[in-house]
């Protein structure tokens, strides 16, 4: 975890968005994927199967399309106001 946060506060600095050097973005990346390379990554025994994102399942929802369906979620947000 901690490599993943050094590599997300490097890239909040110079990523070329935010107005950092592009050519030391790039050697930055680079530097840590071969790093990461060499060290073989996360172990599966540290990595905490909590975290891992693409495991969850998908769920999908169907609802009312069109203007009926608009109108019905309106009128069911304006009947529970969550301010008074």
């Amino acid at each position: 975890m901690r490599r993943r946060a050094e590599f997300r506060a490097f890239v909040r600095r110079h990523h070329p968005d935010v107005g950092g050097d592009p050519d030391v973005f790039v050697a930055g990346v680079a530097r840590f994927r071969q790093s990461e390379s060499e060290t073989g990554g996360e172990s599966e025994s540290s990595r905490d199967p909590g975290r891992d994102r693409s495991d969850a399942p998908v769920v999908f929802t169907t609802r009312r399309g069109g203007i009926t369906g608009v109108l019905a979620r309106w009128r069911r947000r304006r009947r529970h106001r969550r301010v008074r």
